[in-house]
């Protein structure tokens, strides 16, 4: 997998909370543990745990533990986190400095940053391009592999995850800005004039939402004018 790829991979599977704590245990254990262990020790679901080890796993950032020797029966399986997980900590703090960096401009950075999401959309041009349907099925699929969990419904797309939330917390007008400005450069790789895309951050608890004017539905299909 690509190094890019790999870091798309790596923040959409942290996007989720839940998959957060299940590595965090990982991390802080002193020996590798069966999914039970690390369910009990954060109060989840052993299956549901099961779940989030493999999409940790699936991304790089857990791996299997060699089962232990002598042992009789099915072996368990163990997990630990990847030596690797410590580079998406590094880049977690690169964004949290650039972020703060940037909030110091006199309009909290938004415009720097928006010309930065702008410069981000680029990397996805060729994607967006093979994308097949029409133009929010590819938006909407971009996002979600991003790890937005994003879902459409008529004018609106709905992101139900951000990997990188706590900082938006922290810092909106930067990490919205660059997410509104990923938003603009895609709109007009798919044929859409920027201002057709707005972001609402912050609609409601762990969600955005981002509204598309009718020009993205051609003859109004599929659109419906809010209230």
């Amino acid at each position: 997998m690509p190094d890019d790829e790999r870091i798309d991979a790596r923040h959409a599977a942290l996007a989720s909370g839940a998959r957060r704590r299940v590595l965090a245990a990982l991390q802080e254990s002193a020996q590798p543990l069966d999914a039970a262990s690390v369910a009990a020790r954060i109060e989840l679901h052993v299956t549901t745990t099961r779940f989030h080890l493999n999409r940790l796993e699936d991304a790089g950032l857990v791996r299997r533990a060699a089962p232990r020797a002598g042992t009789r029966g099915r072996p368990r399986v163990l997990y630990t986190s990847d030596p690797s997980v410590r580079s998406v900590e590094a880049h977690r703090d690169l964004v949290a400095v650039l972020s703060s960096s940037l909030g110091e401009d006199d309009d909290g950075g938004r415009a720097r940053a928006i010309r930065a999401g702008e410069s981000w959309s680029q990397k996805y041009e060729q994607e967006l391009n093979h994308a097949t349907g029409p133009g929010v099925d590819a938006l909407v699929g971009l996002l979600d592999r991003l790890g937005y969990d994003a879902v459409s419904d008529s004018h609106l797309i709905t992101l139900r995850a951000c990997p990188f939330r706590e900082e938006a917390l922290r810092n909106p007008d930067v990490v919205c800005g660059v997410h509104l400005g990923l938003l603009r450069g895609a709109a007009e790789v798919l044929g859409q004039e920027n201002h057709t895309v707005s972001l609402r951050p912050f609609t409601g608890p762990g969600r955005c939402e981002i509204e598309l004017s009718a020009e993205w539905f051609p003859q109004g299909e599929g659109f419906s004018r809010p209230d």
